[in-house]
């Protein structure tokens, strides 16, 4: 029989289908996997989750990180403590007694101590703190939906035909009529209708597309009307090696700042999208990228605050193939960083790849000065759902989607349902 079972066990190693899952021990011994997924995003656990008594427990630190809920063991009371904005939940260990909220609340099941860690009933506590929770038999999968969270959401505006409009999407309605709309959801707009030559020279039209439109006053009207935010973008990129003559040229650079921070007067802020440094480039070139783009933020930053007006980067995501973004320097001298995390070549953008980009920008820069840029053309409405949770995830301070226009009904939907607005 053992040899029988080894055999067994090396013809699904060789063929590749034992992929040792983590076991979930019940009382009649061990079976499949229990699996716990949230907002999109599988929960990893130390120590595996288990039924009794027809409910699943997990390790509370695990589950309450994913939640970003404050937590600590009580070692004399052999209690777990947790708590948020909504609420806080004390559990005991072998009682079925918890308080939440101050009030007694008696559970099916207690929480318990396997290998060193404190395990609790999931469905329990991520209900106390206003979860979702449903559980898939077929895939034995225990699927959490967190409640909205108050995140920032920039909409990048840019033209478009009638299809794809960002006042229409924006407004509800023919421009130049107004509505609420979706600016219920909608924080911040970056106004893509900028750009610069080599020289420095500010353009409103340019041979990219990215141009000012006719009327451009009524967006800004309407923008502070519906109490958004705006910031003029400028977008340049890299070709031809445009971009990295212009950051070269200390006359051009001079010129470019003092017109920007003339023009950005009339809005909130400007938002810098300089996209294609660093490609194909190693040792001192791309040093020498680095070292002019973040010169130029500096000094711009710097203008800018004279003037109270703030200052966001829409960058190439860290794990890209463009890498002439400083992000540890440029965390500290702009406010915000967009993560362009998409254009991965795959639809929708591959989750391991985004999560990739926002942990290697969190080791440099808080988490409260990144926001997760978002392709809504890259996604569909299941897939935006677990890119915001991973923007919650990793405590990021929004989301900024490309682009107003091309956003569907659903996935607006998606945006109201996991997003609340401050």
């Amino acid at each position: 029989m053992r040899r029988l079972l080894l055999s067994f066990i090396v013809a699904m190693f060789l063929t590749g289908t034992l992929l040792a899952p983590v076991l979930a021990q019940e009382a009649g011994g061990y079976d499949r996997e229990i699996s716990v997924v949230l907002d999109g995003i599988a929960v990893d656990f130390d120590v595996a989750p288990l039924i009794q008594n027809n409910r699943t427990l997990v390790p509370f630190r695990a589950v309450a990180e994913a939640l970003n809920i404050n937590v600590r063991w009580d070692n004399d009371r052999r209690q777990v403590i947790a708590g948020d904005d909504s609420g806080s939940v004390i559990l005991t260990v072998d009682s079925p007694y918890a308080q939440v909220n101050k009030s007694v609340v008696e559970m099916d099941t207690a929480p318990i101590i396997i290998q060193g860690r404190t395990l609790v009933p999931l469905r329990f506590f991520a209900e106390a703190f206003g979860c979702e929770v449903d559980w898939k038999q077929e895939t034995r999968t225990v699927v959490m939906i967190s409640p909205p969270k108050i995140m920032s959401v920039t909409g990048f505006y840019a033209l478009g035909d009638k299809e794809s409009s960002s006042w229409t999407d924006l407004f509800a309605k023919n421009y130049p009529e107004t509505g609420r709309g979706n600016t219920d959801i909608i924080t911040d707009l970056a106004l893509g209708w900028f750009s610069l030559d080599e020289k420095g020279n500010l353009l409103n039209r340019s041979t990219t597309g990215w141009q000012r439109p006719e009327g451009w006053e009524r967006v800004i009207e309407a923008a502070r009307h519906y109490k958004m935010d705006t910031e003029m973008l400028i977008h340049i990129t890299d070709g031809g090696g445009q971009l990295s003559r212009f950051l070269n040229d200390a006359q051009a650079v001079e010129r470019a700042i003092e017109d920007i921070v003339k023009e950005a007067c009339l809005y909130n802020g400007v938002n810098l999208d300089f996209e294609g440094l660093g490609w194909n480039e190693d040792g001192e070139e791309l040093q020498n990228t680095r070292f002019n783009f973040n010169l130029f933020v500096e000094k711009l930053s710097r203008e800018l605050k004279k003037e109270s007006l703030g200052l966001t980067l829409t960058l190439h995501a860290p794990n890209s193939s463009y890498q002439g973004y400083d992000y540890e320097y440029l965390g500290k001298a702009a406010d915000y960083i967009i993560i362009m995390a998409y254009d991965y070549g795959i639809k929708p953008e591959p989750v391991q790849m985004v999560r990739q980009a926002v942990e290697m920008a969190r080791e440099t820069v808080p988490g409260e000065k990144l926001l997760l840029g978002i392709s809504a053309a890259s996604e569909t409405p299941e897939s935006l759902a677990v890119k915001i949770g991973i923007a919650r995830r990793y405590k990021l301070e929004g989301i900024a989607v490309w682009r107003l226009g091309l956003l569907s009904d659903n996935m607006w939907d998606v945006l109201r349902a996991r997003i609340a607005r401050p």
